[in-house]
């Protein structure tokens, strides 16, 4: 599932395509990606038919579109497992009044219009369509933030909290600190890759419980830097499955330490990375440098 760097990078090349652009058409290919609109999918294509886009936002792993008419619910994609929003490269033919044919797993489409008359088109393609478009009206989370409602319950992320808040988040619970890490509810948008790879910066043990202040605060950091230099990569890609909107590959796979290195050598002490099953997904880390 794609995780905050790679939603992120997609995110940034959408707004980039489509702000202070005028939806024109949607079309909907497959029912199922439509979900929480009364009306399902044709009421979608009817609320956002002629709407202009105002700003692309994000919280976690969703991405929401707002309108320049405030009264209109604000369109909230989650991407899944296998989802993504793709600003479609091929030029629109004036000749024949049309873009060429779609893509492969293609479920859903946005046609915007600029000012200037240009066209772009947005695909939401879904391998696995697990993925979904959703209306939701905003609302205030925990944090006082505006968000849709539908993501009212969902935390901050790392690269929204200070250092000193995502800490006290981490800190002092009985539960296993793995498991706070992908808890949406403490913090969101960080999912196997990037809770690994914090956990070996941190020297922290994924099982480890009642972090004191100290390794809170290193964690924290580690989340961070983590976070942030996988979204200076745009995202890690280990297939075809995650591309940003422009369908190109994030590089970040390149500075995996621990993350499927499962039999490797750590780099630090030449340890044997472990791979074992957590939380219904494997945990990846150094039994040396990440001692309990």
């Amino acid at each position: 599932m794609p995780e905050l760097p790679e939603v992120e990078s997609i995110r940034v090349g959408v707004a980039a395509a489509v702000t202070d652009k005028t939806i024109f058409e949607v079309q909907v290919f497959h029912p199922r990606v439509v979900r929480r609109v009364p009306g399902g999918a044709d009421a979608l294509v009817e609320a956002l038919s002629g709407q202009r886009v105002s700003a692309t936002r994000r919280r976690g792993k969703f991405i929401w579109f707002e309108f320049a008419d405030a009264a209109l619910p604000w369109l909230v994609v989650h991407l899944g497992m296998s989802g993504q929003l793709l600003v479609d490269d091929v030029a629109f033919d004036n000749a024949t009044r049309s873009y060429p044919a779609g893509r492969g797993h293609e479920r859903a489409r946005f046609d915007f219009l600029a000012d200037d008359g240009s066209r772009t088109r947005l695909r939401f393609i879904d391998q696995r369509t697990f993925g979904f478009l959703a209306l939701s009206v905003p609302a205030r989370a925990a944090d006082s933030r505006l968000v849709p409602q539908l993501l009212a319950h969902i935390a901050p992320d790392a690269l929204e909290l200070s250092l000193e808040n995502l800490a006290s988040r981490l800190s002092g619970s009985a539960r296993e600190v793995k498991r706070l890490l992908l808890d949406q509810g403490v913090v969101s948008g960080i999912g196997n890759i990037y809770a690994d790879e914090a956990l070996y910066a941190a020297r922290i043990n994924p099982s480890a419980r009642h972090l004191g202040v100290g390794r809170a605060n290193r964690l924290a950091v580690a989340v961070r830097d983590v976070l942030s230099s996988a979204l200076a990569a745009g995202g890690t890609s280990f297939d075809a499955l995650y591309r940003n909107a422009s369908g190109e590959a994030g590089y970040f796979d390149r500075s995996l330490v621990v993350y499927g290195r499962e039999g490797q050598p750590c780099p630090t002490c030449g340890t044997v990375i472990v791979s074992v099953p957590f939380a219904g997904r494997h945990s990846h880390f150094c039994p040396r440098c990440q001692a309990r």
